[in-house]
């Protein structure tokens, strides 16, 4: 069996890839990990890749000249980003309510 090779593009919602993300941390040196949502919008899609957005984050911080590397396979990360996916649904439809429950003002 042939494993696949890590994934290069760790914000799957807008394919942004690893090197993009190091560069971006190497030339603007953001100064918290939110910032690095400023490199092609990485991170503000669905959310499943701001907590690798973080790990990259913070290992650059600690050893600016760092190569980070993904610690999992492309299938292995697309299939958890699925599983992720399937719990966000699940739970925005147990959160779901009426439309609009919100009682009319009475006018003045």
């Amino acid at each position: 069996m042939r494993l696949s090779p890590p994934p290069s593009n760790v914000c799957l919602c807008f394919h942004v890839p690893l090197n993009k993300i190091v560069k971006f941390i190497r030339l603007e040196k953001p100064r918290v990990a939110s910032q690095v949502s400023e490199c092609y919008g990485a991170g503000t899609g669905c959310g499943w890749c701001i907590p690798f957005i973080e790990q990259i984050f913070e290992q650059m911080k600690r050893d600016p000249d760092a190569n980070p590397q993904m610690t999992m396979t492309a299938d292995e990360y697309r299939a958890r980003r699925r599983e992720y996916h399937k719990k966000i649904n699940w739970q925005a439809m147990k959160d779901e309510r009426p439309e609009d429950t919100t009682p009319e003002k009475e006018p003045q």
